[in-house]
């Protein structure tokens, strides 16, 4: 897919900016052409990406923000549009991991789990989208899920929910912010070939996926119809597409990214003649 120029003139600001995803789709929002405001709470890590932009020939900016504080948020959104210009197009994909369920999670890590991902989505939002309709211009948000928001998994109870609400968030956005013409997507990325973190996070100096991770992310390459995983910058891709006027019609959908993931049933049925 090629998204060469398609957001010249957009600044955009990327919400979590680990080696993995969230750099991943920062880097291909620049590549597209937009300048990219670079929020994690770790500065270092916002510091990175956007050095890896503007390592590219893009422009960007760093800040770091505690993404669950509304008077941080609007710190930041003010920072990068004194930076950068007018934040138009927000990817939320600020994230938490904390794979627990309700037999040994408490209410502490789960109040905590859903601030990350619902609390900073929301903030974000509120944020850019007050000031587009202050200043009676159009954007764009995109809402980072996963396909563990689309289907129950055991254990992981409190990530699975807060992704689960981004979806109807995203819905109920849509429609609120469509007379403004905003638009708002979701795009759900699933299990990531690590390739593109391992060598980031080697060039960063930070860490990245551990062992167990990239043997369980082996497995499951095996399991996705397409046979392989996607990577960061396929997420960056449609992230950039959503945010386009290639898009100018869409709003209020996810956009699965995940080989297929979904697509597949459930069930496992014997080949044909097999006892």
């Amino acid at each position: 897919m090629t998204t060469d120029g398609i957001l010249a003139g957009h600044t955009a600001l990327m919400v979590g900016t680990s080696p993995n995803i969230g750099a991943g789709i920062a880097i291909e929002l620049a590549r597209a052409g937009a300048r990219v405001g670079c929020v994690d709470r770790d500065p270092n890590l916002a510091a990175l990406t956007a050095k890896d932009i503007c390592d590219g020939g893009g422009q960007a900016h760093p800040v770091g923000c505690d993404a669950t504080d509304a008077a941080d948020v609007a710190r930041a959104v003010g920072e990068v549009t004194a930076a950068l210009g007018h934040v138009d197009l927000l990817v939320n994909g600020a994230v938490v991991y904390a794979v627990k369920g309700l037999l040994d999670m408490d209410l502490a890590q789960w109040r905590r789990q859903l601030a990350v991902m619902l609390d900073s989505a929301f903030l974000f939002s509120s944020a850019v989208a007050r000031r587009l309709v202050a200043d009676g211009r159009g954007g764009a948000i995109v809402n980072l899920i996963s396909t563990a928001g689309h289907q129950g998994e055991a254990g992981n109870i409190g990530y699975a929910t807060a992704k689960g609400g981004l979806l109807n968030m995203t819905r109920s956005a849509a429609t609120e912010l469509a007379p403004y013409g905003i638009r708002v997507n979701s795009l759900t990325p699933t299990a990531t070939d690590p390739a593109e973190a391992l060598e980031r996070a080697a060039r960063w100096g930070v860490p990245g996926p551990d062992d167990a991770t990239r043997a369980s992310l082996r497995v499951a390459q095996t399991q996705v119809p397409l046979g392989r995983l996607p990577s960061p910058s396929h997420y960056g891709q449609a992230a950039a597409f959503l945010c386009s006027n290639a898009a100018q019609m869409i709003t209020g959908i996810d956009l699965p990214v995940d080989a297929g993931s979904l697509a597949r049933y459930w069930r496992v049925k014997p080949a044909p003649g097999a006892p």
